[in-house]
């Protein structure tokens, strides 16, 4: 639900901020992206379930436990009093000397990784390649023991053969149900996609336009004074009583 949830926020925010189809196609992968760290951001990454890091747990400690025991029994095996020729002791004792480096360094490394990353695929696949190349070296150890070795060499090799081949075979089913378990949620974070893609295309963002110019303040209008109106002169002659002057002649 996490997903789903981050999924659905970003489909909003993108609403929101008017980003069109071809935009949102074109900003899927990081869309995709932010989903993903917004839904294992608390915890940086998704808990473990406790049958599959009990599955785990079990597996590492019984490797390392077989790791400790073959490295004594390859310590113990006397390959120089073996009734063979030297070209076989020889060769016999490059496969020892080289499934000793393994035990020392490379498998030690390997488990720690895993312990780190319980549910990393790529890790889980190095170390069955790991225990793949082991038991290739080792079975001819344990082949050349019981032709040429003790009843005891051969006896004690061949239980720690037989513990790393079953723990190589645990570790194949573990990878299968870890691979369809990944494979479940790849398929579902498609579905989830694809719904918001499609709440998308069908509810189109609405584009809002916002206006952020300042208008031009413009000082206010003067008020223009109202004109004044003068009085016309009157063409009559004014009640007063004396007699307007005649117009005198012009002089001759």
């Amino acid at each position: 639900m996490s997903m789903l949830n981050a999924i659905e926020g970003l489909v909003r925010t993108m609403n929101r901020a008017s980003v069109g189809i071809r935009e949102y196609f074109l900003l899927l992968p990081l869309f995709l992206a932010a989903a993903s760290a917004q839904s294992t951001a608390p915890n940086q990454q998704a808990p473990v379930p406790y049958s599959s890091a009990n599955q785990l747990n079990q597996l590492l400690t019984q490797l390392e436990q077989v790791s400790q025991s073959t490295q004594v029994d390859l310590a113990g095996t006397r390959i120089d009093r073996w009734k063979t020729d030297s070209n076989t002791k020889r060769q016999t004792q490059a496969n020892v000397e080289s499934v000793e480096r393994n035990l020392k360094t490379a498998l030690p490394d390997i488990i720690g990784q895993m312990r780190n990353s319980p549910e990393n695929l790529a890790a889980s696949f190095k170390l069955y390649r790991n225990l793949d190349a082991l038991y290739d070296v080792l079975s001819s150890v344990v082949e050349a023991a019981g032709a040429f070795g003790s009843k005891d060499e051969f006896q004690a090799l061949d239980n720690d053969f037989n513990t790393i081949e079953s723990a190589r075979r645990s570790l194949a089913e573990r990878m299968q149900g870890l691979a369809e378990s990944k494979e479940t949620e790849l398929v579902q974070l498609r579905t989830e996609v694809r719904n918001a893609q499609q709440n998308v295309v069908a509810a189109p963002p609405k584009k809002v336009i916002v206006d952020d110019t300042e208008p031009i303040k413009r000082p206010p209008a003067k008020k223009k004074a109202p004109a004044r109106t003068v009085p016309k002169p009157s063409s009559t002659a004014p009640a007063t009583g004396t007699p307007a002057p005649k117009p005198q002649p012009p002089p001759q």
